[in-house]
């Protein structure tokens, strides 16, 4: 889950100013980087892919790849299975977490944050400015 400090680091003007597309309500609620909420937006319609066929449908280095999932798997937006291949070795395939699930912990990690920024607003004065 995304820590309650995270989201001040994004633009608060994307919500007022703006209407924000899903991609960058992505990006600011869970503090990521474009190419991560696009990693997962691809990886949703193609389920089970390994770092290596994302990396094809992103135009991405591999290497980049794996980074973002690591990303995004923190942040609950991203799950793996281990598979084995047949003649020996072994991959990763990687599954977005589906929509609805990912709106849930998106409230969830906003709801997160507004109570972090609540109680800090109630502490001014007190111990600091």
């Amino acid at each position: 889950m995304v820590s309650a400090g995270s989201i001040p680091d994004q633009s608060p003007d994307l919500m007022i100013d703006e209407a924000p597309d899903f991609e960058d309500v992505l990006v600011c609620v869970f503090g990521i980087r474009g190419h991560e909420a696009r990693t997962y937006l691809v990886l949703l319609d193609n389920p089970d892919s390994t770092a290596e066929e994302l990396a094809d449908c992103l135009n991405r280095d591999r290497s980049n790849v794996n980074r973002a999932l690591a990303t995004l798997r923190k942040k609950g937006l991203v799950s793996r299975k281990n598979k084995i291949i047949p003649g020996g070795g072994n991959v990763y395939q990687y599954t977005a977490t589906p929509l609805a699930e990912a709106r849930e912990l998106m409230h969830e990690t906003l709801d997160e944050w507004t109570e972090h920024v609540h109680t800090r607003i109630e502490r001014f004065g007190d111990d600091e400015f």
